[in-house]
């Protein structure tokens, strides 16, 4: 067990930069990224689990499997590029040293979920994570980000409430355990299965659970909308794949209800997102829209339990793609603020586009191939129009996404982007074309993909929708305004939610007691007391005596 305590410092290196940074302040803030170098070198040399029984029983911290490592390391790399990009974009702000303690708490939070094996551990750092969140959301202030924050909020804290009722009753069913080993082979029932989807959905961002994303990413600075988008979404996702069984007949007989809501989960984010007026907005619908295919894989686990290994490879695989990709893409948006790209930077800037899209060479293509080889080895093939539809429907978005990005950096000043800002947001992009390369899980697939049907089946949505949004550009399409500002019902609900709570309360009713008949009660109690003092005393002296004597 040599080593194993090296773990401890996985959640507790962004507590101890929060102590630093108490002590230092700015100072310490170009140092922060560094809370991340433990999780990435336990990923690259991992140590037996670390087990903490002092805590509760049943406690087990540690990432001993592949799902486990890869969803660590690149966590930690994007919160460490991250936490580099904002150490530069933030270093302006009056406010920067609440926005880092808020930073680093979620950080925290965010890597302990990872590294934990057993619920209560789990929902302790996604607490932390989900509240600490709220801080970098409403940290610019602002009609708009209170607006968000307040919606974001809301769903925060019915999720926790759902969450942490769903795990209690796991836990019961489990006779007190709290480890995901021993509640894979559980039964499923349908009240903990809603209360699970409910809680870890809010934050994942499925349909119809994503109202706060729209609202959230263009409110919060670049690299909080980068971790959000790239890691804290994947949060929930991995809570559900940890708390659910392998198999279960109740899961099973959910599937196809599952998989309907994944496909429409991903092609209606992408339609509404085809009419938002900002990036951030966009690519906050794009997140949504991604979070579909994984309810699809999860719909193809729960009918095919026999396939999970691969399936798990899939997902695995899906996570570190899409989580660096986006969050290369939300903080290109922060970027072009900053200053003027070349061409290179445009092209660096386009890369995770493409690759989310599932251009071939590049992770998002080798991911598709990966997605779609589990997918004919179900049961689904009536619904693989709908996957090609939604395909479509992606390229679409990302091209709108990047026009938009276009059309902001128009108003960016004439000098270069500063270097802090440039190396980790070009290290994001840059790794959808060496992942596959250098990581032979994905190597695998994308070579698979390479003949000419799969080349094909990989570009036609992309070639489509170029060609569709040549002919909106020629033609001078835009977004009619009513499509452009569609109500959001849980936005008015958050509000009527609001304006209940801060109503006045009802006046306190006030007593008018009649004093001058309380005043000639206190005064006739006092002539009692003032005249009949003495007799009372010598009559009890003389009962005590008379009581002694008998005695």
């Amino acid at each position: 067990m040599s080593g194993a305590w090296l773990w401890i410092l996985v959640p507790l290196a962004p507590l101890l930069a929060a102590g630093c940074l108490a002590i230092w302040r700015e100072r310490a803030i170009g140092w922060l990224w560094l809370a991340c170098i433990p999780a990435l070198a336990l990923v690259a040399q991992p140590v037996p689990l670390l087990e903490l029984p002092m805590l509760w029983d049943g406690v087990r911290w540690g990432a001993s499997d592949d799902l486990s490592r890869a969803w660590l390391g690149f966590t930690a790399l994007l919160w460490g590029c991250a936490s580099v990009f904002a150490s530069s974009s933030q270093k302006d702000d009056a406010h920067r040293l609440r926005f880092w303690t808020f930073w680093l708490l979620a950080l925290a939070g965010n890597l302990m979920l990872i590294i934990s094996t057993d619920a209560l551990s789990f929902y302790l750092g996604f607490s932390a994570m989900s509240l600490a969140a709220y801080g970098l959301i409403v940290h610019r202030r602002g009609p708009g980000p209170r607006r968000a924050g307040r919606l974001y909020l809301q769903l925060a804290i019915c999720g926790e409430m759902a969450l942490l009722a769903g795990l209690m009753l796991r836990s019961h069913a489990a006779d007190g355990d709290f480890s995901f080993a021993a509640w894979q082979t559980l039964p499923m029932d349908g009240l903990t299965l809603v209360l699970l989807l409910a809680g870890l959905g809010l934050k994942a961002g499925f349909w119809p659970l994503h109202v706060w994303l729209p609202l959230a990413h263009p409110a919060a600075p670049a690299p909080a909308s980068a971790v959000l988008s790239g890691a804290m979404l994947k949060a929930g996702l991995l809570g559900i794949w940890r708390c659910l069984p392998e198999s279960d007949p109740l899961l099973s007989s959910w599937a196809d209800v599952l998989l309907a809501m994944g496909i429409f989960g991903a092609v209606y984010p992408a339609l509404l997102g085809l009419v938002a007026g900002q990036a951030k907005a966009v690519l906050a619908y794009s997140s949504v829209s991604q979070m579909g295919y994984l309810v699809m894989l999860l719909a193809l686990a729960w009918r095919h339990p026999e396939q999970l290994q691969a399936m798990t490879v899939v997902l695995m695989l899906y996570g570190v793609h899409h989580g660096l990709a986006k969050g290369a893409l939300f903080l290109a948006a922060g970027l072009i603020h900053a200053g003027r790209l070349k061409r290179i930077g445009w092209l660096l800037l386009a890369l995770p586009a493409l690759a989310i899209v599932g251009l071939p060479l590049t992770s998002g293509g080798a991911v598709k191939i990966a997605l779609k080889d589990v997918w004919h080895a179900g049961e689904f093939e009536g619904w693989l129009v709908w996957l090609s539809l939604s395909s479509l429907t992606t390229a679409l978005l990302l091209i709108r996404a990047l026009w938009l990005l276009r059309q902001d950096a128009r108003d960016a000043p004439a000098n270069r982007p500063p270097l802090p800002q440039l190396l980790p947001w070009a290290l994001l992009s840059i790794s959808s074309l060496l992942l596959p390369w250098l990581w032979p899980a994905l190597r695998e697939p994308m070579l698979h993909g390479l003949y000419p049907g799969g080349i094909w089946a990989a570009l036609w949505p992309l070639l489509l929708a170029s060609v569709l949004a040549g002919v909106a550009l020629k033609r001078g399409w835009k977004v009619p305004a009513r499509l452009a500002n569609l109500p959001n019902p849980a936005l008015t609900l958050s509000l009527r939610l609001r304006r209940l709570v801060l109503r006045p309360p009802m006046a306190v009713p006030t007593l008018h007691p009649n004093t001058s008949r309380w005043r000639q009660r206190e005064r006739r109690w006092n002539r009692f007391w003032n005249t009949g003092t003495l007799t009372m005393s010598a009559w009890l002296l003389a009962a005590l005596l008379w009581l002694g004597w008998l005695w």
